[in-house]
């Protein structure tokens, strides 16, 4: 094999973490990394998810760094453009262009135990890593469910994270697949142009007011003028989500004032009794993500708008057919369906220091210790990996804590030298597991009588993290070596770093 280009760090996504380790990798005074991206952009879910209506349920100042706060929000709740914006901002302000590799989907990546090393097979040709930080992130890959038929449909058929703007859906009659978090931005934009449109629901979400408005100019002087503001404004909306978790993680009960209002918001929105009783949920609010639209329910009502409960069983040609016998012709198909969460297609890509693929190794349900390492996986870290997930509040909190778990486990490696990795051990992954499960048996996500994109296909909740991100930056604050087993190249193999075999 002739030389490849060696790196120490290779970073995989260019989305929030991606572009969080790779700041932080040059706050720590490592620039010998790449990013590796497989689109011609950064912005990672947010450059992939177009749709009309896309926009964050994190309130702005919330949903973005701390070292990086943006006085200029232009909304208390940010749409796709300004978000994806951001990111662009971040990648030229701390000086991530020279590291970024677009085009460079990674098609394997391969343990090297002899050299201590990962091989990494790129659409753009291979090198090599001493650690590689996975920030694929799980809302990176399309998922669309098997239906009969669906194949022969002579119409349009797309997902909302691959939208075709190139198709025009003005005047013609579209069935959206799907109540989550998209199906609800995504209707009430397509409602007003479309001549008939038909929802297929499996299950209705509960859906809260969306507080959202724009930002007064005199706000934004403001923040830009005293920035300690807007860190204040931030932590505020912080707090105030850190006080919600107990009634997520210990007290589901408590719920039942937030359900009543939920409901409220139907009946103000639904005066159908009947289209009520369908778009009413029977399980516990928050055991599913809690929604936030002011739009949704009442395009819902709207007279070109029909709501078939049990979603979509079969398609007939240009005829969809409900679970509830119902039928209807269409000429395009969205799947607002979500994403490969549990079963990230990313996993199948990567061979561990057994031969295992990550994959094969997570086929009894996915867990990382810490979130970031999984056993025979060495220096390997996933950002935003197993129970690592919020269900009210900011993924960003939890990628910056992650970020420090990772700096700190570069400062073992060099404390270490010369050519060694970090393995967890099975023993520490098992436990912090199994503290994570006892934790997570009485939260609402298990227990309020939903089934939900956080659990896996054997039901285990191997998605959400079960405290306040407070606990959880305490936990990712340092590495412990002692969970892990040190690694050192073996004496007959010592090539160097960069040479193939």
């Amino acid at each position: 094999m002739a030389e490849h280009e060696h790196v120490r760090v290779a970073v995989i996504g260019s989305g929030f973490g991606g572009l969080g380790a790779a700041v932080r990798l040059r706050r720590e005074g490592i620039t010998d990394f790449v990013v590796l991206e497989r689109a011609d952009s950064v912005g990672g879910a947010w450059r992939d998810n177009s749709y009309p209506g896309c926009a964050c349920d994190v309130p702005s100042h919330l949903y973005s760094f701390s070292f990086a706060l943006n006085p200029e929000w232009p909304r208390t709740f940010s749409g796709q453009e300004h978000i994806r914006a951001y990111l662009e901002h971040v990648a030229d302000v701390f000086r991530l262009r020279p590291h970024l590799r677009f085009d460079s989907e990674v098609k394997r990546a391969t343990w090297d135990t002899q050299r201590l090393r990962w091989h990494i097979e790129t659409s753009a040709g291979p090198l090599f890593a001493d650690v590689v930080v996975c920030a694929t992130g799980p809302l990176s890959d399309p998922k669309i469910p098997t239906i009969p038929g669906l194949d022969s449909f002579p119409g349009k058929v797309f997902h909302s994270a691959r939208w075709d703007h190139g198709h025009d859906l003005r005047g013609k009659r579209v069935a959206v697949v799907g109540t989550g978090a998209s199906a609800i931005q995504i209707v009430p934009s397509l409602q007003p142009l479309v001549s008939r449109l038909t929802l297929f629901q499996r299950t209705p979400p509960w859906v809260m007011p969306r507080a959202d408005r724009a930002i007064s100019t005199v706000e934004r002087l403001l923040h830009r003028r005293l920035p300690f503001t807007t860190q204040v404004r931030r932590g505020l909306l912080w707090g105030i989500r850190e006080a919600q978790v107990q009634a997520f993680t210990k007290h589901p009960g408590e719920l039942g004032l937030v359900e009543r209002l939920a409901k409220r918001n139907i009946a103000r929105a639904v005066k159908d009794p009947a289209l009520r009783a369908k778009l009413t949920p029977d399980y516990r609010i928050g055991c599913k993500r809690i929604l936030l639209s002011n739009s949704y329910y009442p395009a819902l009502a709207r007279p070109n708008v029909d709501v078939v409960a049990g979603g979509l069983s079969e398609v007939r040609g240009a005829t969809v057919l409900g679970a509830d016998g119902s039928a209807a012709e269409v000429d395009a198909i969205v799947f607002a369906t979500g994403f490969h969460v549990t079963d990230m297609p990313i996993a199948e890509r990567v061979v561990g220091a057994g031969g295992r693929t990550l994959a094969e190794s997570w086929k009894d349900g996915m867990q990382a210790l810490r979130g970031a390492c999984a056993p025979g996986f060495p220096n390997w870290l996933t950002i935003i990996g197993p129970n690592t997930g919020l269900a009210n509040s900011s993924m960003v909190l939890i990628i910056e804590s992650q970020l420090n778990y990772l700096a700190d486990f570069l400062r073992q490696l060099d404390v270490l030298g010369g050519r060694a990795a970090l393995d967890a051990r099975a023993g520490a992954v098992r436990a912090w597991n199994e503290r994570i499960q006892e934790r997570l048996k009485r939260t609402v996500w298990n227990t309020g009588g939903c089934t939900s994109w956080y659990l896996d296909a054997s039901g285990r909740n191997t998605t959400v993290w079960p405290g306040t991100t407070t606990e959880f930056r305490r936990a990712t604050r340092r590495v412990d070596l002692a969970e892990y087993e040190v690694l050192r190249v073996p004496a007959r193999a010592g090539a160097p770093a960069g040479v193939g075999a």
